[in-house]
């Protein structure tokens, strides 16, 4: 009861002895957790700069990623922007009129891969350089961060490694030979020199063409057409006219003409009574039926690759009627008179009051087996006076039909010539067909796999020496905290952030661009999507749609030019070419790091250091600064690693000139590192 008199009165109160004793105790538990809080709080920093290291380490490889990817897809919308833009310039060499015009689309095509095939092999060196040298800058971005932590009171030194450290990343676009240019530039430049000569004898032909439908219908006044529109009763179906040679065909003449003799012939009558104007009639009628027969099998027929033209060049005078059937034939009757027999010009003479004989030719007469008619007077330059009147002047409907006939007969020759041109250009368009076909299977090699070190995560290992408390925890109620050395592990991986037209890895890597040079080049050709390269470039996650819409776009202008069979059978083939090619769509999703597990990334290793990675902590040297040195210390043996400050994978080169420098910095690195790295 004595004891506890000292605390608790008779009356039942706190003695002053209790209110020592319990305000001694409240300042101990004080002082104590005070110190506990203190101790606490400091063992969590070096968590948290673990964390922030792992974090630091996987954003290198998020860095790589965004920079690979925009690499391939640099060098794939490259390629196909030229490719697309030398299949057009071939498609359109075989354009009238647009061959110019081609022979520069072609050459701006070829430059454009040929800045391509230099592109990727820069670019090859260059990324294959970086992820030698990716382990070393993940350790160095997680030393920086740890050297950065520093405090007053502690400092903190840690790295962090890649897992895994090598690397699996497959760029097939990159590593290959390329596009064949000198192919590919030999069957454009064959292609070119016979699309020359076709277009000229294209031209050719339309003017031979152009020639006859003037004969027949096209020129002001006299032509076929008027003068059988004046010379007889056709119809306007059976006598048409045509406003251009476009859309005349020579069949057109040949019908008129059957129609105009015809009619001729069904209408012959003399222009008088006298013996003269018989004779005259009887002579164009001969003449009529002539041509008339000689027309009924016309016509102008292209098969196998020719044209044939069975049309008639009627004679014109005595001279050529001696080489017809008019002049052979058994057309005119005899009688035999007391001077012998004799020929008329029909049976109706008045000269033949003798016995009938025998029908004979202008041939046979003029061999002197027949005398000419005292009344009539009929002969060979008779029959001849009939085509010679109305040939030599412009008011005769054989002027003209001779004129298309010559014309005619020039079409045929430039027409055949075009043919055997345009077989050589199918054969040589055929081989430019297989040249684009074996370039778009150079450019269509697998899609890259990127996979660097550091694909499954980083691992972060991070120390802290000892620590004194401060004197204001030294007190009599709590004896002062001691906190000896600490070490954390933290572990990173990278996560995939689903991408959007607006969030995407060049979305990202273009805005990074518009920042540093928003009034230049680049901005020109990828923001505003101006050109071919910038419209392929951002639509890279689905590249074969993208080139379909772009290819169709360009050779789609070339319909309307009079794009003609060789050119549309090109066009077609590279059109199917494009369409069949299955490009794989592109994953543009951003990665970024996040903090995991870390016993699911050192499971993943590939080293035997990072599996220990919790014992081999102990042996980081405290306050060190140079990322490769932690990493020996923890059994992580880097290879090489990039020296400078700066480093360029790559510029990625721009048609009109210029380029984009795909840059990663590397200045703060190689501050913590110290020396030349």
């Amino acid at each position: 009861m004595c004891a506890i008199d000292l605390f608790i009165t008779e009356e039942g109160a706190y003695t002053t002895v209790a209110s020592a004793v319990a305000m001694l105790v409240v300042l101990a538990l004080l002082f104590s957790a005070v110190s506990a809080v203190w101790s606490l709080s400091r063992s969590a920093d070096v968590q948290a700069v673990a964390d922030g290291a792992a974090l630091a380490g996987s954003n290198v490889v998020s860095s790589y990623h965004t920079a690979a990817t925009v690499v391939d897809a640099s060098i794939a919308s490259l390629g196909f922007a030229g490719l697309a833009i030398t299949g057009t310039g071939l498609v359109a060499l075989l354009v009238p009129g647009a061959r110019s015009q081609g022979v520069k689309a072609i050459d701006a095509g070829l430059r454009i891969l040929d800045m391509r095939n230099d592109f990727a092999r820069s670019a090859s060196k260059g990324l294959k350089t970086l992820e030698v040298s990716l382990p070393y800058l993940v350790a160095a971005n997680a030393t920086r961060l740890c050297a950065e932590s520093k405090t007053d009171a502690m400092a903190y030194t840690g790295t962090a490694l890649a897992v895994p450290f090598a690397s699996a990343s497959e760029f097939p676009a990159l590593e290959g030979e390329g596009v064949n240019l000198e192919a590919l530039s030999e069957a454009a430049s064959d292609l070119d020199k016979t699309a020359s000569e076709l277009e000229e004898a294209s031209r050719e032909t339309a003017q031979a063409r152009k020639r006859a439908w003037i004969a027949d219908c096209g020129r002001e006044g006299h032509n076929m057409q008027e003068r059988a529109s004046s010379l007889t009763g056709l119809s306007p179906q059976q006598n048409p006219d045509y406003a251009s040679s476009v859309a005349w065909s020579p069949e057109v003449g040949i019908a008129r003409t059957k129609a105009y003799y015809q009619w001729r012939l069904d209408h012959e009558k003399p222009d008088g009574t006298s013996v003269e104007a018989a004779v005259d009639s009887a002579a164009r009628s001969a003449f009529y039926r002539y041509a008339l027969d000689a027309f009924e099998p016309a016509q102008v027929v292209e098969y196998d690759g020719s044209v044939v033209s069975t049309v008639p060049l009627l004679p014109r005078n005595k001279q050529e009627i001696k080489q017809t059937a008019l002049y052979t034939q058994a057309l005119w009757p005899t009688t035999y008179e007391p001077e012998g027999q004799t020929i008329h010009y029909g049976v109706d003479c008045p000269g033949a009051t003798g016995a009938a004989g025998p029908v004979i030719s202008l041939s046979v007469a003029d061999g002197g087996q027949a005398r000419t008619c005292a009344v009539c007077h009929f002969d060979t330059s008779d029959m001849g006076k009939t085509p010679a009147a109305s040939t030599s002047i412009d008011n005769g409907y054989e002027y003209h039909l001779r004129e298309y006939t010559l014309a005619l007969n020039e079409y045929i020759d430039c027409r055949n010539r075009e043919l055997e041109l345009e077989q050589k250009a199918q054969t040589q368009a055929e081989e430019a067909g297989e040249s684009f076909e074996e370039a778009l299977t150079a450019l269509s090699s697998k899609r890259p796999r990127i996979a660097p070190p550091g694909r499954f995560g980083c691992v972060a290992a991070v120390t802290c020496g000892e620590i004194e408390a401060p004197d204001a925890l030294d007190t009599s109620f709590a004896a002062s905290p001691s906190l000896g050395s600490r070490a954390a592990v933290s572990a990173s991986a990278l996560a995939k952030d689903p991408a959007t037209r607006e969030n995407n890895v060049l979305s990202q890597f273009f805005s990074t661009v518009e920042e540093r040079s928003s009034d230049q080049g680049p901005m020109g050709l990828v923001g505003s999507v101006m050109d071919l390269w910038g419209s392929l470039l951002v639509s890279y996650d689905d590249m074969a749609s993208g080139l379909n819409s772009a290819f169709d776009g360009l050779t789609s202008k070339l319909d309307g030019m009079g794009l003609g069979p060789v050119g549309s059978w090109l066009k077609g083939r590279l059109t199917d070419a494009v369409r069949a090619l299955g490009l794989e769509p592109v994953d543009l999703s951003l990665r970024k790091p996040v903090l995991v597990d870390s016993a699911k990334v050192i499971e993943k290793a590939d080293i035997p250091a990072v599996a220990q990675v919790q014992q081999a902590v102990r042996s980081i040297p405290l306050s060190s600064t140079d990322p490769r040195a932690l990493m020996q210390a923890l059994g992580y043996q880097v290879g090489e690693y990039i020296a400078q400050q700066e480093f360029t994978i790559a510029e990625i080169p721009l048609p009109g000139g210029g380029s984009i420098p795909l840059t990663i910095r590397l200045r703060d690195i190689a501050g913590v590192a110290g020396g030349d790295r």
